[in-house]
């Protein structure tokens, strides 16, 4: 079992009825299961709807294609959805989050009313969506309602396109207040601006003001240079600058991509607290750029991972891609490793160190903490004779999905074998949804 940083073992552990850890018990008291326990890893960063156009803008459509041109997509895509479609396909992405490692998600949630920017009669509804589908997979859930404001720097009005991720100042207090009420031991809500192209300063600061002053707060920042261009031109300031300058940023904040930072922008994240969360297989799909890995960690900053776009659905991949994208750019190797340490054990005690901006306490085995659990089998073929030095190492570099055997959260198994436990059925409804999406 994994605790402090190192193996131990063998152990016992035991969940509480909230669905937390227990004081350690016996192992001989409970049911003895062989392999390697670990914590469940936290996805911080996730827009589950665009799991339903996964794959699906990879034919060039220009000379420069780009995000700009992804969005297009994107957009096309969105406008499909309405609760009944959103809540299968989430479904269907939380628990394939769930068979790869992924044992809490928070959800950048901005799909909030209808294509055409007209409320549901329960305006909550898309977030109701959301809740349920997390509640259907049994995965853990930080909901970030995303205030969408405006269409840009320059305070240009939305987009028709745009019309469906708008709120007013007031309907968005509203609806973090109505589901604040509704939070439970797998369910934290906090907040989320898309962006500062997307929020003006006065609406970040009202915001900040009115809601839960403990409640997580994330925003996207920094991951295009068009965005950094922007910024400078029409606030003086790089994205990350103006942000750490001008709000009150610290352990509770987790800036999304930040892919393009200075040198001074890094050294101040890291000593504001925040967390960098970092989604390298969506970003490098995207073409974003890469990270200055070496630069944060030389500054003890906090990071961690999100499946993000959903191009792909583990941890380890992130994780991976994190280490090889600095590789590439630095040809070097073992960059994120802590002296002559592990890459793998370097990179996982971050990610689970950052479960801070989930608002809930996990990441860990300890007394205390959620009860989020991963079972890894000793007998999957890249597993295979691994010991306490390099099977970390040998899960992130080499190991498929189906080393994950066994998940719980919050107590409760919900992947045995390396099956969620409702596979089957979730799949299906999955399968209707895309073909409603996606007529013949």
């Amino acid at each position: 079992m994994w605790q402090d940083n190192a193996w131990s073992g063998p152990c016992g552990l035991r969940a509480d009825a909230a669905g937390n850890l227990q004081t350690e018990v016996n192992a001989a008291a409970g049911v003895e299961q062989s392999g390697w326990f670990c914590p469940g890893v936290p996805n911080l960063h996730s827009h589950a709807f665009q799991r339903a156009m996964a794959g699906m803008a990879e034919r060039r459509g220009s000379s420069d294609d780009s995000f700009w041109t992804w969005r297009e997509t994107m957009y096309q895509v969105a406008a499909r959805f309405d609760p009944d479609t959103l809540r299968a396909v989430a479904t269907q992405v939380y628990a394939e989050m769930l068979e790869a490692g992924y044992t809490h998600v928070c959800e950048f949630h901005y799909l909030h009313h209808d294509p055409a920017g007209r409320r549901y009669a329960d305006p909550a509804a898309m977030s109701l969506a959301i809740i349920e589908a997390a509640e259907r997979a049994g995965i853990g859930l930080t909901l970030l309602p995303t205030l969408y404001q405006r269409g840009g720097f320059d305070d240009r009005a939305l987009s028709a396109r745009q019309q469906r991720f708008g709120h007013g100042i007031d309907e968005y207090c509203a609806l973090i207040e109505r589901l604040n009420g509704m939070q439970h031991a797998r369910l934290r809500v906090g907040i989320a601006f898309h962006s500062l192209r997307a929020v003006a300063p006065a609406m970040l600061r009202t915001v900040l003001d009115a809601v839960d002053q403990h409640a997580p707060v994330h925003i996207h920042i920094a991951e295009q240079q068009v965005e950094v261009d922007e910024c400078i031109a029409l606030y003086g300031a790089r994205p990350v600058r103006w942000l750490l300058d001008h709000l009150p940023v610290d352990q509770r904040w987790a800036l999304v991509h930040a892919t393009h930072c200075d040198a001074g922008e890094l050294r101040d994240l890291a000593a504001s607290g925040a967390t960098a969360v970092l989604c390298p297989s969506t970003e490098a799909n995207l073409g974003d750029g890469l990270f200055d890995l070496p630069a944060y960690l030389a500054h003890g900053g906090r990071l961690g991972i999100g499946s993000d776009s959903q191009v792909s659905i583990a941890p380890t991949e992130e994780l991976r891609w994190l280490e090889y994208g600095q590789r590439l750019r630095l040809q070097q190797r073992n960059i994120a490793a802590v002296g002559a340490g592990s890459v793998a054990q370097a990179l996982l005690a971050k990610s689970w160190d950052a479960a801070a901006v989930c608002g809930v306490d996990l990441g860990a085995l300890r007394v205390g903490a959620r009860a989020d659990v991963l079972a890894l089998d000793p007998d999957a073929s890249s597993l295979v004779g691994a010991g306490s030095t390099d099977v970390l190492d040998r899960w992130v570099f080499c190991a498929q999905r189906s080393a994950v055997r066994d998940v719980w959260v919050a107590g409760e198994q919900v992947v045995a074998a390396g099956r969620h436990r409702d596979s089957e059925a979730i799949a299906r409804q999955y399968r209707a949804a895309l073909k409603r999406l996606w007529p013949a």
